[in-house]
């Protein structure tokens, strides 16, 4: 036993050993807006939107060339890294447009047999994998959904394995798509690969209303695109003095009072000779010398340091 242990052992190390430190690799996508994985070109040039066959968990599928050839480091590499099986024939291909009708019809029946068993979830979208070995049904509902009996009936209406998945309402505006606020189709379901986190903390910073109806997406949830600028708008607020500031100026010194970090200007309050005057300056004419006191946000008395004696 500890003979073959240590045999074991050693084959596992020797295994660990021959895996290179970087490899070649090519993207695939599945769908248009889906997630890039990497497979083994297996010593073959391909060109990006080449249409392959390759093997993944949920078995043989039909996926499109977003990465040429390159090579990454093994850190970035999800193992196993599966080989590429070959170029899509036009046999494949017709076989993988046959599948699109075929989902349709499903589609079609699924929500027929959801209604008749009154379920309360929404049908989203029906898929084949390619050797039709499965079909998968994405729907959504707000809590947890007795299926069992669906599944069945499924199942023995298109003899095939059946698999019912639940998913959010953000991956739901995805798959069915739609058009944002902007007039531009969404850009979950046209070329973000995956859903990043988005705050309210980044309206909050570019200024924005805090109203839920103009910052939430269609999907009910924040919209992605607060988070495209959000980056650039954290460099300059770090560049640009904040509100309530104490500020020197060319005409003295006086508070912050608005600023607009992606061209650099502030409003500054100075009082001179009784009156608080709004004056606008560029952020390279502005010394931070403090933040606005209690008593200075109650008392605007103070005269301007530039009229008196230094």
């Amino acid at each position: 036993m500890e003979e073959n242990k240590k045999t074991i052992e050693n084959t596992a190390s020797e295994e660990v050993q021959k895996i290179p430190a970087y490899a070649e690799v090519v993207g695939v996508k599945f769908k248009s807006a889906g997630k890039v994985y990497y497979f083994s070109p297996e010593s073959t040039q391909f060109s990006v939107g080449d249409k392959v066959i390759v093997r993944t968990a949920r078995g043989v599928e039909l996926g499109f060339i977003a990465q040429e050839n390159k090579t990454v480091s093994e850190s970035e590499i999800v193992a196993p890294l599966c080989p590429v099986l070959r170029v899509a024939s036009a046999e494949d291909i017709q076989r993988w447009e046959s599948n699109k009708q075929l989902e349709k019809t499903a589609f079609e029946t699924c929500v027929k047999l959801i209604a008749k068993h009154k379920l309360n979830m929404k049908l989203i979208e029906a898929e084949y994998t390619f050797d039709n070995s499965k079909l998968l049904f994405y729907f959504s509902a707000d809590g947890r959904v007795d299926f069992r009996d669906l599944v069945k009936e499924l199942a023995s209406v298109f003899h095939t394995r059946i698999e019912l998945r639940q998913i959010g309402i953000r991956d739901e505006a995805k798959m069915m798509g739609g058009l944002g606020v902007c007039g531009r189709p969404f850009c979950c379901s046209t070329f973000l690969s995956d859903f990043a986190q988005v705050s309210i903390k980044m309206a909050k910073e570019q200024n924005l209303s805090l109203n839920s109806s103009k910052i939430s997406g269609a999907c009910g949830r924040l919209m992605c695109c607060l988070r495209f600028e959000s980056e650039a708008y954290e460099a300059e607020l770090r560049a640009t003095p904040p509100v309530d500031s104490k500020v020197k100026t060319p005409d003295g010194i006086g508070f912050v009072t608005e600023i607009a970090p992606l061209t650099g200007m502030c409003k500054v309050s100075i009082h001179d000779k009784g009156v608080d005057i709004i004056k606008s300056f560029h952020r390279d004419k502005l010394t931070v010398i403090g933040k606005r006191s209690r008593g200075e946000r109650g008392n605007r008395s103070e005269e301007n340091p530039s009229n008196s004696q230094e």
